[in-house]
């Protein structure tokens, strides 16, 4: 019998108009979005700065209002360098705009210069300027002879592709999956500029090119460059090794045609494998067993294939945690004798990794470096080469876990038989240096604060240059600093202070440095420095946003509140809409990543982020750090360990509760939140254990179960062997928890996350007879949810639910 609906009813009516207005209010301020993105990101003057530096530390220069200057180093002068009517004379436009520039010495500048839509590379020396010929240009991207994949959004950028050839050329870009999508086409002798980001990769004319962080020129005539090629594979200085049949051979260099066997053992399940570290002299050879696993995979079904009609199945390699994984250990060859030396492995008997090789230079030793599965034991080993006996230089213990992704690191000093190792055994990230004989330890860096990492070591001053976190108390402790200290912990010298985040441009001779540094609410403010002392020796500009603020004039906010024990600070940022009214209530949504691997609240300006899109639409958005988000204390860190549920919800519910304590607009009766990958596993966990705070989630792309998640990540917080543990954070066990909102979205084609995850959590939603809602995006990859398409459906779920 076919159901009828009598549109005169007034219930349908207003379910009718709620749609159709829903829809209607979505695409129009998506539209003011969009427009309001692009207006911000180009009414900032001065936002970035590039500073090119005279060879000998004698001078900078800077780009600055089509005009390029020097400033003396030493007092801080600045001079006007180029003949700018020049520059439009021989390019016949009088308003010609430098792009970039490079510098040869004092007075001998290439420069990019842009007029109308065309652009010149052009020498300038003194008064004389000549054209630079394609081949020698400077500014001339690297050409692949084949399409290249993109990579990791970097920079915004551009890609001037310049079509010298006598033919229309149609233009490409390929994501990262090597899918490509068209384009412009260019006709013979036409310049086109396309905005991009940095690592994206573009083909045409049968040629590759990857954006840089600079723009830079693609000449679409191959005569530009020879190809790049693939990195060679490093060959030993006096052998060449080979495996075949699972086993290892060798051959002496001097002696090509003699390849000698070394072993006859190997087998498929326990093979000799790459790769192989020689000595320095030549006698002794590393190389590895590996004892094979399970090696699991998982089928991920393309169900609309872009380039045939039937569906297929992928199978890829995917290992879970609790796998049996293959096991690599070194190996050890006299290649004198051709014989091996037996090595005990009782200090390294279940590696999860063995990295690091490193021979010391008179060949008597060899180190590395061993991570337990698990990761709550590290070594670094070292192995006398003529007998094989190990011993342990030194180790790191944990109740919880050792973060080996960010914070296991060593640096060797073969001139002082010493080392510089990373640890957290204090309770917060240091540094310390190692005698690698005794094994004494001393601390390098000390003190309620982190090493960030290690930009540079010098050995002869025996000084290094670090990134640090927390240094200043009174400061965000994200905040980026750099500081110089001694191997010996001495002369500790911060040579950064302003209260942002920072990046160094330090000159060639090290002698000065230009330092750039910026908050979410404070543009970038660009400082010169010497490097001896920190003294800074001018401010050589700041971005100018007063065309910015006449069309949003509400910066993201900064906020700081205590956590759960009413004592640990809890940074985030407030989003407000660009027509923001204090006298409004506004209903919060919040963008969450709990991934212990890192923090994810901005500090650096930027004039437009994707969080104020959603606010244009009437929301208020923050992003917060809870506790066992990482760069804290070991302590801070550990909240995360065998309790990804956790995912800082008290702390960010303390958070916004004293935000909303603060600022009445904020509507704390009506919190979303949203996430992907991890996030989704927190935005669905939201609604199971703290619907009476979140009545809406967005859940994109989650790894709702650890046990259905790649190895290394979920091994690496919730432990091994896989416990209970796992099950307490499962959102498929907890499925029948739901009280809020859920909106869940997949893409069928991810690599990152199982795909079944997500569909396994839908299945227990169904057997639980809970009401959700469910996108599957059929060639979606890893965030499917977070495109185009999954946004517009993001922004309509909040609006639906979070706004009368």
């Amino acid at each position: 019998m076919k159901q009828t609906y009598d549109m005169k009813n007034p219930d349908l009516k207003l379910v009718s108009l709620i749609l159709f207005s829903c829809t209607v209010f979505v695409q129009a301020d998506r539209q003011t979005a969009d427009m309001l993105a692009r207006t911000l990101n180009n009414c900032v003057s001065g936002n970035e700065v590039h500073p090119t530096w005279a060879p000998d530390d004698s001078a900078l220069y800077l780009h600055e209002a089509e005009q390029i200057f020097r400033i003396d180093t030493a007092t801080g002068k600045r001079k006007t360098m180029i003949n700018y009517d020049a520059i439009a004379k021989k390019i016949g436009n009088p308003n010609p705009r430098i792009e970039r520039f490079t510098i040869t010495d004092e007075s001998d500048f290439t420069c990019l210069i842009s007029a109308d839509g065309k652009y010149y590379s052009i020498g300038i020396d003194g008064t004389h300027i000549r054209d630079i010929a394609p081949e020698n240009d400077p500014f001339a991207l690297p050409s692949f002879d084949h399409p290249v994949r993109s990579g990791d959004n970097g920079r915004e950028t551009a890609v001037i592709f310049i079509n010298n050839t006598d033919h229309p050329v149609q233009l490409f870009w390929t994501d990262s999956s090597g899918i490509q999508s068209p384009y412009n086409t260019l006709e013979p002798g036409a310049f086109y500029r396309q905005h991009t980001f940095a690592g994206h990769a573009w083909f045409a004319n049968g040629l590759g090119f990857v954006a840089s962080d600079e723009p830079g020129l693609a000449y679409l005539s191959p005569v530009q460059r020879e190809p790049s090629s693939k990195p060679k594979r490093a060959e030993s200085e006096q052998w060449t090794v080979s495996f075949r049949d699972n086993n290892l051979s060798v051959t002496e260099r001097s002696k090509p045609g003699k390849k000698i066997q070394l072993t006859t053992d190997g087998t498929a399940d326990c093979k000799y494998c790459g790769p192989t570290f020689e000595s320095p002299d030549g006698r002794y050879l590393v190389a590895m067993k590996e004892q094979a696993g399970e090696n699991r995979t998982i089928d991920l079904i393309e169900a609309a294939p872009r380039d045939q009609l039937q569906p297929r199945t992928l199978a890829i390699p995917y290992s879970k945690p609790g796998d049996r994984l293959a096991i690599t250990k070194p190996v050890l060859f006299d290649l004198q004798t051709m014989k091996a030396i037996p090595l005990d492995d009782e200090l390294f008997p279940n590696p999860w990794s063995v990295s690091e090789f490193h021979w010391s230079p008179d060949s008597d030793r060899f180190f590395f470096l061993y991570n337990e599965r698990g990761h709550q034991t590290a070594r670094l080993i070292a192995v006398q080469s003529k007998t094989g006996k190990a011993a342990t230089v030194v180790e790191e213990k944990s109740s919880t876990f050792i973060d080996w992704t960010n914070k296991l690191k060593v640096h060797h000093l073969d001139k002082t038989d010493e080392a510089i190792w990373m640890s957290e055994r204090s309770g917060w990230n240091h540094l310390y240096l190692i005698n690698r004989k005794s094994g004494r330890i001393t601390p390098i860096t000390e003190g309620e604060w982190v090493v960030r990492g290690i930009e540079r070591i010098d050995e002869e001053k025996r000084e290094i240059l670090l990134r640090v976190g927390g240094i200043y108390p009174e400061q965000d402790p994200y905040y980026i600093h750099y500081v110089r200290v001694g191997f010996d912990g001495s002369g500790l010298t911060r040579l950064t202070e302003g209260n942002g985040t920072h990046t160094i441009s330090k000159s060639p001779q090290g002698g000065y440095y230009v330092d750039s540094w910026s908050r979410v609410n404070l543009p970038p403010v660009y400082e010169l420095h010497r490097t001896s002392d920190g003294k800074k020796i001018m401010e050589l500009g700041r971005a100018d946003i007063s065309e910015m603020l006449k069309c949003h004039p509400h910066l993201p906010e900064p906020f700081t509140a205590k956590g759960r024990d009413g004592q640990t600070d809890i940074y985030g940022v407030i989003f407000r809409p660009s027509d923001f009214d204090p006298g409004k209530k506004y209903p919060v949504v919040e963008d969450i990543y709990a991934g212990p691997q890192d923090f994810f609240v901005p500090k650096e300006f930027s004039p437009w982020r994707g969080l104020q899109r959603l606010a244009e639409l009437g929301f208020v958005v923050v992003k917060i750090d809870g506790m066992g988000t990482n760069w804290r204390s070991k302590a801070f860190h550990d909240v995360c360990f065998k309790n990804l549920k956790d995912a800082g919800f008290p702390d960010r519910i303390a958070w916004m509760k004293a935000a909303a304590k603060k600022y009445p607009w904020m509507d704390l009766s009506r919190v979303g939140v949203y996430g992907t990958s991890a996030g989704g596993q927190n935005a669905m966990r939201a609604v199971l254990d703290y619907a009476d705070f979140y009545k809406a989630a967005y859940a994109d792309c989650g790894c709702h179960d650890n046990r259905m998640d790649k190895t290394w990540w979920n091994e690496q917080w919730m432990g091994w062997p896989v416990d209970e543990s796992y099950i307490a954070s499962s959102n498929m066990e907890d499925a029948h928890k739901l009280a809020g909102k859920l909106f869940l979205t997949v893409g069928m084609m991810d690599s990152n996350v199982d795909p079944s995850s997500t569909m396994q959590v839908v299945e227990e939603l169904i057997k639980e007879n809970k009401d959700f809602e469910l996108m599957v995006f059929p060639s979606g990859s890893h965030g499917a949810g977070m495109g185009t398409y999954g946004t517009r459906l993001r922004e309509q779920f909040f609006i639906r639910w979070l706004q009368p």
